[in-house]
């Protein structure tokens, strides 16, 4: 049943307007919409509204007892050094670093591995509160020019700017109305491509905070030192105006390919420009068609599969897909004869291609997703023949290589290691992993700690792994606090990860993480996902519940001691599962969540999600939608329960204002639906557990947040989690 806080006086929540004239007709049957204007984040009702519950929650905080202690531990624990894997353009080495408790990680260059590193890019010198953030970072092919994208405050809206790396010196090119872009230069490093959007009508109408739907993505071309006025038009398509481009040159600087996406589903176009056959790229201009496009030719043009550029050799290009293969496999095809599509390496039985990168000219670095563990193989890139297995422990990798380079560098991380970066040398008969930097976490012994998976049944007999990580004297008799944690969607695999914060809940809070592979995610391939999609968005909750239920039941916990996190999609899945089982949990954390799913779409770049949602507009999409939309699903469980007492969990929703993917309207909507439904509306509600808003401000949706911001948002989650599971600290 559900907890019994810790708060013995159900905490006193402002009121909040209800316009019950607010009415959505949607196929014929009326939806209430009595918050509809804490859609406009500029009105000063919604801003007195946002002050008052940012009030409420900061009373709450203050009496969380180790909300202080967390702060405290993690900007000790912090105080370390930490470098990113190296990659190479040009004949220089480049790396990100940050020496402890810096704001933004800093971008260093250096002419060889065993070069003096020097600073290249300081975010921290931007903003005195770190809050301007690199988001986008691309060398010139010859190592002269760095195009850098710059974030305020987490907004998803990207300033493109150039620096000269010889000097340090940023030159005059700025190139505002950026999002959702890639930026490839051309090799004879006189300019790149990029993709935006109009620019916006209205001052600052590009800050972050506005909720107009993105539409109309253009790519360009930017030649260096010019302004963007004079930057030439590439494509469009305002027939398609959710159409989203992405730009990306061959690795032989031959050929420009487009890779067009409508939504978040793993399908895409592919159209590809030879270079090679083009004017100087100043004078792409002159190509323009009679509509002011360049001369693409359609390779694909068909939104029915994923074709990811892996290499070329001139005109014969190899790909990988998920057509009729949805666990992916790699492909090849020559432009001369583009009907003509043969395998390189076939879809395995079981594991999940996740990436290929190419080295020492014709090597394929091959990393499969095996039971969300992965796996290295090196394989030959004209016959996909296996050649080496390259040994890791169970864990996370990234790789970093070029095809002309025989050195690879491959990252690695697990949920009890922080990092390790390796380097091999694809060049040697047998190549090793030898390691090239390994980072450890100050007073953190891994080996106090365990990690087991296990595989529970979800409500149609599906097995859903999730990973268990715990103290190894930890004792199974339902006494422990847990927090569980799961996504479930969008083909996205949570593999295992280190989390500095996350060691604090385990060492001083006691706490046992779980973290639960449900359906929807990419862990098991397409299918895997499809399954958590649409009219099957349910099996998303029901696994999650599974998971909950097997903690259970088998000793690990209780549902007063258990605790359900999840962020974006996640966030979504924690607000249906407190509606759908408001008796299995005690505490839930849901961060920048969509929880109006009638209306998602109408907002930025919600349009994107409707492959995995579906949209309310159609009919049997908002069959689907209504039954799960956590917004109009809050019920008063202890109506219905046969005589049980049954409260929601104590919830905590929360948000920023710069949050421009999943607006902040979601939670504040929700949020005073929750505290009128379960705690103002009703006469002595036995709704004592706390509903409180969380609502940052200068951040987006979770992207470029200084490190301190992280620290509070850490300080203020887990302690009220610690305070509504009764999580005792200990030193």
């Amino acid at each position: 049943m559900g907890s019994l806080s810790t708060i013995d006086v159900p905490l006193r929540y402002p009121k909040a307007r209800r316009d019950e004239c607010v009415i959505d007709y949607y196929h014929g049957l009326p939806v209430s919409d009595p918050y509809r204007w804490l859609e406009d984040p500029d009105s000063e009702e919604t801003k007195e509204f946002v002050k008052n519950q940012v009030e409420v929650t900061e009373s709450l905080l203050k009496s969380c007892e180790t909300r202080e202690k967390i702060k405290e531990r993690l900007n000790e624990v912090f105080e370390f050094e930490r470098f990113q894997v190296p990659f190479k353009r040009g004949d220089k080495y480049f790396y990100f670093h940050n020496k402890g408790l810096q704001p933004q990680d800093v971008l260093y260059v250096q002419d060889s591995l065993d070069g003096e590193p020097r600073v290249l890019l300081d975010p921290n010198v931007l903003s005195e509160d770190g809050t301007v953030s690199l988001h986008i970072c691309v060398v010139s092919e010859d190592a002269k020019y760095l195009a850098y994208g710059l974030s305020i405050s987490g907004s998803d809206w990207i300033t493109l700017k150039v620096m000269s790396v010889a000097d340090q010196t940023t030159l005059s090119d700025t190139i505002r109305w950026v999002k959702f872009s890639g930026v490839a230069w051309t090799h004879d490093n006189k300019g790149f491509f990029y993709s935006r959007y109009p620019a916006p009508k209205g001052d600052g109408a590009d800050c972050g905070t506005e909720t107009k739907i993105n539409l109309n993505h253009e790519l360009y071309y930017h030649v260096l030192g010019t302004d963007q006025s004079e930057d030439i038009l590439c494509w469009k398509d305002p027939e398609h105006p959710r159409y989203r481009f992405y730009p990306r040159v061959t690795d032989d600087g031959k050929y420009l390919l487009l890779q067009i996406e409508e939504n978040c589903e793993e399908v895409n176009k592919l159209y590809y420009l030879n270079l090679s056959s083009q004017p100087a790229n100043d004078d792409l201009r002159s190509t323009q068609d009679a509509n002011g496009l360049l001369p693409f030719t359609k390779l694909v043009d068909e939104l029915d599969a994923l074709y990811h550029y892996v290499t070329n050799d001139d005109r014969v290009f190899t790909f990988q897909t998920n057509k009729n293969a949805p666990r992916c496999k790699l492909v090849r095809v020559d432009l001369k004869q583009p009907n003509v599509w043969t395998d390189v390496l076939s879809e395995s039985e079981k594991d999940v291609l996740v990436s290929a990168e190419v080295a020492n000219q014709n090597k394929l670095i091959v990393c499969y997703l095996r039971d969300v563990k992965h796996v290295l193989e090196i394989r030959d890139l004209q016959t996909g023949a296996f050649l080496h297995h390259l040994p890791i422990d169970i864990g996370t990798v990234r790789i970093s290589a070029r095809r002309n380079d025989s050195t690879v560098f491959v990252s690695f991380t697990s949920f009890l290691t922080f990092n390790i970066t390796y380097h091999c040398d694809l060049a040697t008969d047998i190549p090793e992993m030898k390691i090239f930097r390994e980072i450890s976490v100050p007073n953190f012994d891994h080996s106090d700690f365990k990690i087991d998976q296990v595989f529970a049944p979800s409500k149609d007999g599906t097995k859903i792994p999730m990973f268990i990580v715990a103290r190894k004297d930890i004792v199974l008799d339902k006494s422990n606090p847990c927090l569980l944690y799961a996504y479930g969607g969008f083909n996205v695999s949570l593999t295992p990860g280190f989390s500095v914060i996350r060691t604090i809940l385990l060492k001083h809070l006691g706490v046992i993480f779980c973290l639960a592979n449900i359906r929807g995610g990419g862990e098991y391939g397409e299918e895997w996902h499809r399954e958590g999609t649409l009219e099957r968005k349910q099996n998303c909750f029901d696994d999650f519940v599974a998971a909950a239920e097997f903690l259970i039941s088998n000793d690990y916990t209780q549902p007063s001691k258990l605790c359900i996190e999840g962020r974006s999609n996640g966030g979504l899945l924690i607000g249906a599962c407190i509606n759908q089982r408001p008796d299995l949990f005690g505490c839930a954390l849901a961060h920048v969540g969509v929880m109006d799913m009638l209306r998602f779409h109408k907002f930025t770049i919600g349009h994107a999600w409707t492959a995995d949602f579906g949209c309310s507009d159609k009919e049997e999409d908002f069959n689907s939608i209504i039954k799960y939309s956590p917004l109009h699903n809050v019920r008063r469980p202890w109506e219905n329960c046969c005589g049980r007492y049954i409260q929601y969990p104590a919830t905590m929703l929360l948000t920023a204002d710069h949050d421009d993917r999943v607006v902040p309207l979601h939670s504040l909507k929700l949020l005073a639906t929750m505290q009128y439904t379960l705690c103002t509306s009703v006469t002595r509600s036995p709704q004592i557990n706390p509903i409180v808003g969380r609502i940052e401000c200068k951040a987006g949706h979770g992207c470029g947040r200084p490190i301190q911001k992280e620290i509070d948002e850490a300080a203020d989650r887990y302690s009220f989690m610690g305070k509504m599971v009764d999580a005792a600290w200990n030193d």
